[in-house]
């Protein structure tokens, strides 16, 4: 019988072995220095996160511990939510010319690149992202890998590639010859209410978590007007009511004016860039409830790039980046101070990957709080995304999903620059 009881356990130590540790029933501590948790305004001292496999179960006092449980020491340092940023491109990246990348990279090359630039996000803090443009199978294909741990990523809201009209800012046929085509190009090339239609429920099919619309033209893309709405009204509609009927949001690449009153009008959840927005777009967009995603980043990369490096775009494109882009911060400061919804975003892709957070220094520098500039990258983008019960905050029942810094933020926003700890769903990455 002493024999028969030996070999049960061993088989029980080597099944138990042989489960992935993500299976495991987890218990872990967290001792919080200091806590800012993405929702209020107050931070808290000297806390314990109690986590049960990938959850948060409850914030205690003080520095506690219990039998069986793995201690977390952070009592020195400054815990947050995991960051979200809600404009990112992770099989993008501007460093050779677009002429180049769109010619010569294969979808192939775009999921290799999505690989490597969804670690380097993670490993910067960002937990979730909202991927709003990129080759849709591909996004796809990326954020299924990430979900199933088969790539370390963050969490992946994925829109596929931008619908818009022929020759507008989702066309990537501007500027070549004619004769030249991709698949990937014209995915998304609407010229119809009926068009858009099928275009979302298509995307929908196929796995996407959000439509991403390009009303008005754009900066780095050739010959198309920033400051024209070359999508219908109609066509806008027939998104949003189709998109909303599946329960999908709807984000609209905007930086003209009209385009950002008409998309806002007609139900779009946010508005990316909104660089041309005056006081008149700040009221319809309260009105509506419509999100600001200001892109800061971007604005000063392609500034920079455009000076130093103008082969990488088209001579229009650069023409547009220097005339357009140096906008964005006043925009950004103008729609705060008017008490527009601000949710955090960058663009990376074109800024580059793993430099996510340099965006909080730009927003404290066009007069958003260091707290606020928080909170639009935890609780206010967890709430555009639609997932608020589950990321943005440190709070019972949340993924545990945190990260940390050495010095606190509120003191100097550029330490989320600099952050020395990542967990998410209660996994260490760093």
């Amino acid at each position: 019988m002493a024999i028969y009881h030996k070999k049960i356990a061993i088989i029980s130590v080597v099944l138990i072995a042989l489960i992935p540790e993500s299976a495991l029933a987890r218990d872990i501590i967290v001792h919080a220095g200091h806590l800012i948790d993405g929702y209020s305004n107050a931070e808290r001292d000297i806390v314990s996160i109690v986590i049960h496999d990938d959850r948060i179960v409850s914030i205690q006092p003080g520095f506690i511990e219990a039998p069986g449980a793995e201690i977390i020491d952070l009592s020195h340092e400054t815990v947050l939510p995991g960051l979200i940023d809600c404009h990112d491109h992770l099989t993008y990246g501007l460093d050779t010319p677009i002429v180049w990348q769109f010619t010569t990279r294969t979808p192939y090359d775009e999921l290799m690149s999505g690989v490597a630039n969804a670690r380097k996000t993670l490993m910067a803090g960002f937990t979730s992202v909202r991927d709003v443009g990129g080759y849709t199978p591909v996004v796809i294909a990326l954020k299924k890998a990430i979900a199933t741990g088969k790539v370390d990523g963050p969490r992946l809201w994925v829109s596929g590639g931008i619908i818009g009209p022929s020759g507008g800012h989702g066309d990537m046929r501007n500027g070549f010859d004619p004769m030249l085509t991709k698949p990937e190009w014209v995915e998304g090339v609407v010229d119809s209410p009926y068009d858009a239609i099928r275009v979302v429920r298509e995307r929908h099919m196929m796995g996407a978590d959000l439509i991403k619309i390009a009303p008005s033209g754009g900066i780095s893309t050739d010959s198309d007007d920033p400051d024209a709405q070359l999508m219908t009204d109609d066509e806008i509609k027939a998104v949003v009511d189709a998109a909303h009927t599946l329960h999908m949001k709807v984000a609209a690449h905007a930086h003209g004016r009209q385009a950002i009153e008409h998309a806002s009008k007609l139900g779009v959840d946010s508005i990316e860039h909104g660089t041309l927005a005056d006081e008149g777009s700040y009221k319809i967009m309260k009105a509506n409830g419509t999100w600001l995603v200001p892109t800061l980043s971007v604005g000063a990369v392609e500034t920079e790039l455009a000076r130093t490096r103008p082969e990488l775009f088209s001579r229009s494109a650069v023409a547009k980046v220097l005339q357009i882009a140096p906008l964005m911060s006043r925009n950004l400061s103008n729609a705060y101070k008017a008490g527009v919804k601000i949710a955090f975003g960058t663009d990376t892709g074109i800024s580059p990957h793993g430099q996510n957070a340099r965006e909080f220094n730009l927003l404290v520098k066009a007069g958003v709080t260091p707290m606020d500039a928080i909170k639009s990258a935890t609780s206010a983008a967890a709430e555009l995304i639609g997932d608020p019960q589950d990321i943005g905050s440190v709070q019972p029942g949340h993924y545990a999903d945190l990260i940390a810094t050495k010095n606190n933020p509120l003191d100097d926003i550029t330490e989320l620059e600099r952050v020395s700890f990542v967990m998410k769903g209660g996994v260490r990455f760093k």
